[in-house]
């Protein structure tokens, strides 16, 4: 892959997303960074130019509200000619700093549910017709291994609450959409993969829920890098790696029936139109 390629991260202002945009501009590579504070993401570019790299484009958003995915994705495709990768990174955790109680984004949606997976259907699906423009394109959905089943008739999961539930939701609903999202086009055009880059990287989220990491903030960059640029994954699609280890996502990622009515029912929430059918 020529790294000079254009990529988005989405939550790219801290933790990972700021770490592997550290990396790409290294490597040269093109970066649209979003974050939620605009003065946050200039303070980064002019750090990025400072040191010699390209001056990233900046988009803002804040991801509990989808008319702001709508119109970061518009922007986004009036600035740019291309998008080679697009990373789904932006996300809250199970707990602090976002609490532990159910709240409901700008559209009423479950948060969790809002921020780590309906956000970023919507913003790929609204982008994919650049992504195809731009083939061979990559997107990358920064998951977990941290991962629980949807109950279809409680998706927003109005009834027995729980922040780790929520957030595993979340997360298998990103895979799972990945899975089904990857069957619908050509590998050639377009790869989707997911993975669980690390655990308990020392990133915000999980400083100010459990108080200390486990692995290193390198090794999620590593697994995550490799994904977006390694020309040996060029053809692969519909996978889920634990770092760099191709793994086994849970089995409802693999349920047909599942992958559908999920699909489904994103495009009823995002209010979407599918541009595959």
């Amino acid at each position: 892959m020529n790294l000079s390629r254009a990529i988005l991260i989405t939550g790219a202002t801290d933790g990972l997303g700021l770490a592997l945009a550290e990396r790409l501009a290294v490597d040269g590579a093109d970066l649209i960074l979003h974050g939620r504070n605009q003065a946050k993401l200039a303070r980064i570019a002019d750090q990025f130019a400072a040191r010699g790299a390209s001056r990233p484009r900046t988009v803002t958003a804040d991801l509990a509200d989808l008319d702001q995915v709508r119109r970061m994705a518009a922007e986004i495709r009036a600035s740019v000619s291309r998008l080679d990768v697009l990373v789904n990174n932006a996300g809250i955790g199970g707990g602090q700093p976002d609490g532990r109680t159910r709240r409901t984004s700008a559209d009423g949606h479950e948060l969790r549910f809002a921020v780590n997976y309906l956000a970023g259907f919507l913003l790929t699906l609204e982008l994919l017709p650049l992504l195809r423009a731009s083939a061979p394109a990559r997107i990358v959905n920064v998951a977990s291994i941290g991962q629980h089943p949807l109950d279809f008739e409680n998706l927003m999961l109005e009834h027995d609450y729980d922040g780790t539930r929520a957030y595993g939701q979340s997360k298998l609903a990103q895979i799972t959409s990945g899975f089904e999202l990857a069957a619908r086009l050509p590998a050639d055009e377009v790869t989707v993969n997911s993975l669980h880059p690390a655990t308990y990287m020392p990133t915000k989220i999980v400083l100010a829920e459990i108080g200390h990491s486990i692995d290193t903030l390198d090794q999620g960059v590593t697994a995550t890098h490799r994904l977006a640029t390694d020309p040996a994954l060029a053809d692969t699609t519909g996978r889920f790696y634990d770092r760099t280890r191709d793994t086994r996502a849970h089995s409802q990622a693999y349920d047909g029936e599942a992958r559908l009515r999920l699909w489904q029912a994103s495009l009823e929430l995002t209010k979407a139109e599918s541009p595959l059918c």
